[in-house]
């Protein structure tokens, strides 16, 4: 890994958290290859059993430029990011958020960062919302 990938792959995840903060689309766009699949497991309420909730790209930008007229106040925000490993054109990152920590895989793409998969989950305490 160079300090450029380091950088590069931070500026991804920063675009992708403060984008949807901001309810800037284009950011989050920018962010996310056109296949993204954003995935959490959580329980169903009546049964109590595991079920998998997804967003594609095309949601999660349509959500985040529904969220234009409304961002998130700078009090409310939290963006902590945390490259964790590297290797040839495949990366994980960490961004702990306000409410939830998102795990992302990202590839070099077309020779840029791009977040491919995101698995994410609310913190204790939060309730499950679906955003979409």
């Amino acid at each position: 890994m160079t300090t450029n990938d380091h950088a590069a792959i931070r500026q991804t995840a920063l675009d992708y958290i403060e984008g949807f903060y901001d309810g800037d689309a284009a950011r989050m766009e920018r962010s996310l290859h056109p296949e993204l699949a954003k995935r959490i497991v959580h329980p169903d309420p009546v049964s109590g059993r595991s079920h998998l909730a997804e967003m594609s790209a095309l949601a999660l930008t349509r959500f985040t430029r529904d969220k234009a007229q409304r961002p998130t106040p700078a009090a409310e925000r939290q963006q902590d990011v945390v490259v964790l490993d590297v290797f040839e054109n495949a990366a994980s990152a960490k961004v702990i958020a306000s409410a939830w920590i998102d795990y992302l895989h990202l590839s070099r793409f077309n020779g840029r960062w791009v977040i491919v998969n995101v698995l994410w989950e609310m913190k204790p305490g939060q309730p499950f919302v679906a955003y979409w």
